[in-house]
């Protein structure tokens, strides 16, 4: 039986990498942008990557440089090695690892997590991030859903975690934007495989809410979370649709 999204995922608006503000010293995905979160009461979306000694951090690239100003992808260096790189922007602090998150949040509020694809092609060459995060995750306690834009992650993390509620992370697939082969691309945009990874929620691309896939699961009774919505007129014509929203660069409303 696939595991039900919990009500929280669906009340208070989901900040997205988490509260971040560069403005402020609060670089996405960072410690900072955790507590922050956490103190405003949203949930929180973090991202995993994997790094070579088998650690899941707490970072949304596969390479370093836009976020930390070194080259490199973060799969070829150690959790201490990325520990130790500063993120840019903040305050000298380094890619956390989802030990150090989970510890921040708590359980205080919900915790988002997206897989980043780690097969390059939304295949089947997966598995130890999976396993990785479901071992940090045993015994934590607070509201925790997984989701990933592979669809054999979402399978994977059926296996791995039967009772934790996952989802597909779906969007209108272009090739240029996602760096996708088109075949790939065109067997995705219809969200096939949702019934086969037993997937329990869909959090979809914001502009493309109109799709009659998203209508379809949603007529099912499936929870469609949305993302990025980047503000408050965005996020009106998001809920006309979707069950929640994923946000950044405004400040949300929490409903009372």
């Amino acid at each position: 039986m696939t595991p039900t999204l919990p009500h929280e995922f669906l009340r208070a608006p989901i900040a997205h990498r988490a509260l971040h503000d560069i403005t402020k010293g609060r670089p996405e995905n960072s410690r900072a942008a955790v507590v922050a979160a956490v103190q405003a009461g949203y949930g929180i979306e973090i991202d995993l990557q994997l790094t070579s000694d088998g650690r899941a951090m707490v970072f949304h690239d596969y390479d370093l440089r836009r976020l930390t100003g070194q080259s490199g992808p973060i799969q070829q260096i150690t959790a201490a090695e990325a520990s130790a790189i500063p993120l840019l922007h903040g305050s000298a602090e380094g890619i956390p690892t989802l030990e150090e998150v989970l510890q921040l949040v708590s359980g205080k509020v919900p915790l988002l997590i997206e897989f980043k694809d780690q097969d390059g092609a939304m295949g089947t060459k997966i598995g130890q991030l999976e396993r990785s995060a479901i071992e940090v995750l045993r015994g934590y306690d607070g509201p925790v859903a997984l989701m990933s834009f592979n669809p054999n992650t979402v399978g994977e993390l059926a296996r791995l975690a039967p009772d934790r509620p996952r989802g597909i992370v779906t969007c209108s697939y272009r090739p240029e934007v996602e760096h996708l082969p088109v075949n790939v691309c065109d067997r995705l945009r219809g969200i096939p495989d949702f019934d086969r990874v037993n997937a329990g929620f869909i959090s979809h691309e914001v502009q493309d809410l109109s799709r009659p896939r998203v209508a379809e699961l949603k007529a099912r009774g499936v929870p469609v979370l949305c993302w990025t919505v980047r503000s408050r007129e965005q996020e009106a014509e998001a809920r006309k649709i979707a069950d929640n929203v994923t946000f950044e660069n405004y400040v949300a409303a929490i409903p009372s």
